[in-house]
């Protein structure tokens, strides 16, 4: 049986071999791990989907792959590999695996497709009959797709290539008319002044980009500034610091700032909120569930803590140490990173201060926090020395206004500054 990509979930059609758990002639059970894709930022594993002996292996790693795209194939266990095949599966083998991998949008126009094609002119390329007739079959003029093959010769990948690149143009944001078209990039030789190393960007920093771009573009960011007095709340962290570390959490910053952001949002309602473009409506929610920007080594990730409401300080510090490792180790999935309100970018503990994060659409506002540092201060009318803490909000000014978010960030310093003994007892 040929082994092919399943379905991943709503408007995933495909992912990156990443690794590759099996080799020609190993014997897998059902449901044992083949291979791991990655799709968007989570890395999941495909699992086997019968009992066999893996006969051939069709994909390698780092290749992108399509829903339906045929990946390895199986035989039953004792069967041989190397039986006469029959002239049904003589004629299986000769068809293309992937031809009917991906359909291309009805949605994608002739003008569209042009600006990354040739134009309509000369000769058909050379193709097998095969090819012809899937290309026929898609509605795809053969004259447009670009042959690898000598002499311009249309193999598979060729076609698969091409369906691909109509994928993604026909999910790129339409153009509304008029609009200035961005030009393409230009390509820069920089090894003309100078030795240069060049590192193919992987799957997930080219995720990372395409969203920032359309978080940048697509809202109109406005970020307040200020600092809160955490000595307090700093000494209380080093009085319970052990008392969590025994019973399995670390308690950190990160922990105290969900519980203040909640409390700044129940009483600011619009900066949990959405804007629902579609409808022209502004969508309220009646939970919290916190993103959390996770630095690891492929790159940022935000995974989501659940009901933040609903949880003692003691269950938050264990959530963001659990979900921040599996973020690190890569096991964090595609639902763990979804459904979030609002979202906690935390660099104290790499260092700097104010810096202006962005919006992680469709949330409407994010808070970034910097590395606290001592300063002199006046308080109760008293020149002192106090551990402040920088500390931005960045918000999508077509929901919140500069009032509105002045007054969230008076309140949110706030609950920084009111935490007590009570707040950290465990139990």
């Amino acid at each position: 049986m040929d082994v092919k990509l399943p379905k991943l979930g709503e408007s995933a059609e495909g992912g990156t071999i990443v690794s590759i758990l099996v080799k020609e002639g190993d014997a897998v059970d059902k449901g044992q791990t083949i291979l791991e894709l990655e799709n968007e930022k989570a890395v999941a594993p495909i699992p086997a989907p019968a009992a066999g002996v893996v006969g051939q292996i069709c994909v390698k790693e780092g290749e992108r792959v399509s829903v339906g795209q045929t990946l390895l194939t199986l035989r039953e266990a004792g069967g041989s590999s190397t039986a006469a095949p029959s002239s049904a599966t003589q004629k299986a083998a000769a068809r293309p695996a992937a031809a009917v991998a991906v359909v291309p949008s009805p949605s994608l126009t002739v003008a569209a497709e042009a600006v990354l094609e040739p134009p309509l002119d000369g000769p058909v390329p050379p193709a097998s009959p095969d090819i012809r007739r899937i290309a026929r079959e898609l509605g795809i003029d053969l004259r447009r797709v670009r042959g690898s093959e000598s002499g311009g010769r249309v193999v598979m990948a060729d076609l698969r290539a091409y369906v691909a690149r109509l994928h993604a143009l026909a999910a790129q944001p339409k153009t509304a008319p008029g609009a200035a078209v961005r030009p393409a990039p230009e390509p820069v030789d920089f090894s003309k002044w100078g030795p240069v190393t060049r590192k193919s960007l992987s799957p997930l920093r080219k995720t990372i980009a395409r969203r920032m771009v359309e978080n940048w573009n697509s809202i109109p960011h406005v970020t307040q500034f200020d600092e809160a007095d955490i000595t307090a709340l700093m000494e209380l962290r080093k009085q319970f610091a052990a008392d969590y570390e025994k019973h399995g959490a670390r308690l950190t910053l990160t922990s105290f700032a969900l519980e203040a952001v909640v409390a700044a949002l129940k009483k600011h309602p619009i900066f949990n909120a959405s804007l629902d473009e579609s409808a022209g409506e502004i969508v309220f929610k009646d939970y919290f569930h916190i993103g959390l920007a996770v630095d690891t080594e492929q790159g940022l990730m935000v995974p989501v803590i659940r009901d933040v409401d609903k949880k003692s300080l003691f269950q938050l510090s264990k959530d963001v140490q659990e979900l921040a490792d599996k973020a690190r180790d890569r096991k964090i999935t595609l639902d763990e990173m979804r459904g979030g309100t609002f979202t906690i970018s935390n660099q104290g503990g790499i260092g700097g201060a104010h810096f202006t994060p962005i919006v992680n659409k469709p949330e409407a506002a994010i808070l970034g926090i910097g590395r606290g540092a001592l300063k002199t201060v006046v308080k109760d009318k008293q020149i002192q020395q106090r551990l402040m803490m920088p500390i931005a909000i960045s918000y999508d000014h077509r929901l919140i206004d500069g009032g509105t978010a002045a007054r969230f960030i008076v309140d949110l310093i706030a609950a920084f500054e009111a935490f007590t003994a009570s707040d950290l007892k465990m139990g």
